[in-house]
């Protein structure tokens, strides 16, 4: 495509995940990174330097550029709606980083920035583009499970109390918005929602058990009853040393499927199709996958952002919601949100 036609982003906030999806956004035909923003000039600086691009230490700054057609987010997660909020008024289009905000108040004050501003909103969940999932999605929608009876998703990540201690806002309540559910466990929790087409009620218990000084959970489980009526577990933890993939079980009368990130550990169903032997050795465990930061959240692949990235794009130039939007974001908080409540409560929550 013709660079003068591309679509300009520019990135708010320089920590770890900026320069995931700076690579991302290189790698799209008709996108390319053109700022960055930050408090800090030096990490501003070093983003531009590293992907080109202006540096910007305030956020108005970078949306005044004629160059920034759209902005993704990647703040501190409960400051998510202030930047949001802004690049949506300035008529920039809006992708926003995992979770898409820390309350549903704050989730529907950007949906509705967005909205009223006839821009784009995309939220980053980039677990639904796995070739893996989408297998699995395929396979629930077309009923080869007969009656499903069981979904559950096992987030056991491992997380340093260096970690925590690193970033004054990871573990807090205000910007973290929760722990282990809230931050890592949501791409699984999401993943298990939009498999299973939304959660109904949750009852759950959380507790810190691994790390000192955080006024949130490091451990999490929750039963679920799933809108269908189908029942499952969430089990997440920042906890558990040295961290597993991500693991996705459904279970049904006449089929059962169990993956681990990006392989597909078991794919079996009562009445067999003539794709099931290609789909268990196209995606089944082969080299060459991540551990989808299990254990040390710098080792993810880029490819489930620039898969994203390239749906985003297309959106804008299509004039469409992207595939996972908004009201995608939405959900996941909405669940997580409902696991805390119950937690403290000792009750069956509804999802709202």
């Amino acid at each position: 495509m013709d660079p003068d036609n591309d679509i300009g982003i520019g990135i708010v906030g320089c920590g770890m995940i900026s320069a995931i999806q700076a690579e991302a956004i290189g790698r799209v035909p008709g996108a390319r990174v053109v700022a960055f923003c930050d408090p800090s000039q030096t990490k501003a600086a070093e983003r531009a330097a590293q992907y080109g691009g202006t540096a910007f230490t305030r956020v108005e700054d970078l949306l005044a550029s004629p160059k920034v057609r759209a902005v993704s987010i990647c703040t501190p997660s409960g400051m998510h709606m202030e930047a949001a909020v802004a690049a949506a008024r300035a008529k920039k289009h809006v992708i926003v980083e995992k979770p898409l905000e820390v309350t549903l108040d704050r989730v529907d004050a950007i949906i509705a920035a967005c909205k009223d501003n006839g821009v784009t909103l995309g939220a980053i969940f980039p677990r639904r583009l796995m070739d893996s999932s989408k297998t699995l999605k395929q396979a629930i929608d077309a009923g080869r499970f007969g009656s499903i009876v069981l979904a559950d998703v096992y987030i056991k990540w491992y997380r340093t109390q260096e970690y925590y201690d690193s970033g004054g806002w990871r573990g807090t309540v205000k910007y973290d918005g929760g722990g282990a559910l809230m931050n890592q466990g949501i791409h699984g929790i999401d993943l298990l929602q939009w498999l299973m087409g939304g959660v109904q009620r949750v009852t759950a218990f959380a507790a810190t058990r691994a790390h000192t000084g955080l006024a949130v959970e490091d451990v999490a489980v929750a039963s679920l009853q799933f809108r269908s009526g189908a029942l499952g577990v969430i089990e997440g933890t920042t906890g558990a040393w040295p961290g597993e993939r991500i693991r996705v079980e459904v279970s049904g009368s006449s089929g059962s499927v169990v993956v681990e990130d990006e392989a597909i550990r078991t794919w079996q169903f009562r009445e067999t199709s003539a794709d099931d032997k290609a789909i268990r050795e196209r995606l089944g465990p082969r080299e060459g996958l991540t551990t989808g930061g299990a254990t040390d959240p710098r080792a993810i692949d880029s490819e489930g952002h620039r898969r994203q990235f390239q749906d985003f794009v297309a959106a804008i130039r299509e004039r469409r919601a992207p595939q996972i939007d908004g009201s995608a974001g939405r959900a996941a908080v909405a669940i997580v949100g409902a696991i805390y409540r119950s937690a403290r409560e000792g009750r069956v929550v509804s999802v709202e």
